[in-house]
């Protein structure tokens, strides 16, 4: 079957976004400059406009200082006089080195017009705490965004990585003082590691009508099927990792039932995962990450395909 490709709405935020998210992680990381943009075009070209980056993205990177992902953004939306066809994510909160880290008041102010510098845009669609700061107060934090939507620099706000016992506190904080609220979570999701996210998080985000944005969708490649042997492994920055992770009965099991449907449903185990996600209740879009226009290809394909209920349970029992 195919899945007609709509539109979906970011919690209640107003955003509405495709059903998937580019993740600007690789952006002048594993992707230059040149082929970062042709794959930003392509992600626009499949009907696409949902992009999410962090200040930070990708400090870790050999001669890096963090902010390169955003630079090359603005620049990519600059060039293509794009701004206002996109929806620009980023987050704030990371460790920059002498920049600073966290969500107090002032941190935010200061990070906030450097991200907008970057990005040579005057204000952000979602901007997300990218990690829990417990050592700043939740009303500081969430006074400071009311500030920066109050300004316009910001339309709305989200959490990444946080527990569903804080973001159930972040949610009664807004609603006592009349905050914002966080509109979206950003969680470690996929078929491999479904625990953390269902037991909690899941039915939180659903009752309160919050849009979920999955991280690592794929298993870091591992879901693509990109890594199968100890050769693999050795051929991406990533491989390491993902074999210290993933290389187990369970991972393999997994594998073999995603090969499986992909099989069935003509198509691949990149987009089968990614199907599997887009099937979850309250999940808005998963967020994909590619180096080359036919890896992006191979990932976008997935809005025109619907798994069925059989595929469906063939998967969750491989997963269990």
């Amino acid at each position: 079957m195919q899945r007609e490709m709509r539109r979906r709405k970011l919690g209640q935020s107003g955003l509405e976004v495709s059903p998937l998210c580019f993740g600007g992680n690789v952006l002048g990381w594993t992707a230059d400059e040149p082929t970062s943009f042709k794959v930003l075009d392509a992600f626009i070209s499949a009907g696409m406009n949902f992009i999410d980056t962090a200040d930070v993205y990708s400090k870790w990177a050999p001669g890096n200082q963090g902010g390169e992902s955003e630079t090359i953004l603005g620049r990519w939306m600059k060039q293509r006089g794009n701004r206002d066809k996109v929806i620009i994510a980023t987050k704030v909160g990371s460790d920059m080195g002498p920049p600073g880290k966290g969500l107090s008041r002032t941190y935010i102010a200061r990070a906030v017009d450097a991200s907008l510098k970057r990005l040579q845009t005057h204000y952000i669609d979602l901007y997300q705490s990218h990690v829990d700061d417990q050592e700043t107060p939740l009303e500081e934090t969430l006074d400071a965004y009311a500030h920066l939507i109050a300004q316009g620099k910001v339309r709305a706000i989200g959490a990444s990585n946080y527990t569903a016992e804080r973001l159930t506190q972040a949610l009664q904080v807004s609603k006592q003082h009349g905050y914002p609220r966080y509109e979206s979570l950003q969680p470690l999701y996929n078929l491999y590691d479904r625990a953390n996210y269902e037991a909690a998080l899941e039915p939180l985000c659903q009752t309160a009508g919050v849009g979920v944005i999955s991280y690592s969708s794929l298993g870091s490649g591992f879901l693509s099927g990109k890594y199968r042997t100890e050769e693999d492994t050795s051929k991406s920055v990533r491989g390491q990792g993902v074999k210290r992770r993933y290389y187990n009965d369970r991972g393999f099991r997994i594998l073999g039932a995603l090969d499986e449907v992909a099989r069935k449903h003509r198509s691949t185990p990149a987009a089968v995962g990614l199907a599997w996600l887009l099937s979850r209740p309250g999940l808005t879009a998963p967020i994909v990450s590619a180096t080359s226009v036919e890896q992006l290809n191979e990932l976008t394909a997935v809005v025109r395909l619907e798994l069925d209920a059989a595929s469906i349970t063939h998967l969750n029992q491989a997963s269990t």
